[in-house]
């Protein structure tokens, strides 16, 4: 196996995966989706993704519906996508992915998270390059042959397919989330959730004492509303939660 399932696999039951969270993440998602190409998913495949992960995530049909209307009025305010990079305690690179609709506010609140945690905001290019930026796709499994799909799908841009308890994921450079996607939905292959993750080159491993000065400032940002995601090269253990 490679990198991204080790990366999933320590990732997958991670405080930014809450519900609550989730939901507030999605209505951002919905909302940049719509204001870029419609409230029709037959015509907006942004729109379309964000909608699987929606039901992914047991977010209720109502809910979804409410968030496309609200983001089809014209009087709604649209979030702005924001990247954050700087360095925790011990040498430890953060990535911070934000959907704004203050950049002012967003930007402040960063810098005071890292200040408080002896880290420090770097600026634009100073750690996004240590990371992979990648796209993934969820499918169900049900009579899909993994290694089979890996070998179709190297043309679409696959890198790494792998099976898990939830399904077959593919895993490809941020580049080829569109043709992965029009492949499988042509193929009627279901997906079941679709997203992207920036994947560290290389990791380091802390002491207990160390990842706890870590964890504190991880813990500030993920609470943060405007943040999405979050991404460190600190080595992660596959059995945490």
């Amino acid at each position: 196996m490679g990198r991204a399932f080790e990366f999933r696999k320590a990732r997958k039951m991670k405080r930014w995966s809450a519900m609550a969270k989730a939901f507030t993440r999605i209505g951002k998602d919905i909302v940049m989706a719509v204001k870029e190409g419609g409230p029709d998913p037959d015509s907006n495949s942004r729109l379309r993704a964000v909608i699987q992960n929606a039901k992914s995530v047991n977010m209720p049909k109502d809910n979804i519906e409410r968030a496309i209307k609200r983001a089809s009025d014209k009087s709604q305010g649209d979030y702005k996508e924001v990247l954050f990079e700087g360095y925790a305690p011990h040498g430890i690179a953060i990535l911070v992915e934000t959907a704004t609709d203050n950049n002012n506010r967003t930007v402040a609140n960063i810098r005071s998270y890292f200040n408080k945690c002896d880290g420090n905001l770097g600026t634009s290019g100073s750690v996004e390059f240590m990371f992979d930026h990648t796209c993934n796709f969820r499918i169900n499994s049900e009579g899909v042959d993994p290694e089979e799909l890996e070998l179709e799908f190297i043309d679409f841009g696959a890198e790494e397919v792998f099976q898990d308890d939830d399904g077959i994921l593919i895993y490809a450079p941020f580049e080829n989330f569109g043709a992965i996607q029009k492949e499988l939905e042509s193929r009627e292959i279901e997906i079941l959730s679709s997203g992207f993750e920036r994947i560290p080159q290389v990791t380091k491993k802390l002491t207990p004492e160390q990842a706890a000065d870590v964890e504190k400032l991880l813990e500030k940002i993920e609470e943060d509303d405007d943040v999405q995601n979050v991404y460190h090269t600190m080595e992660e253990s596959s059995s945490e939660e």
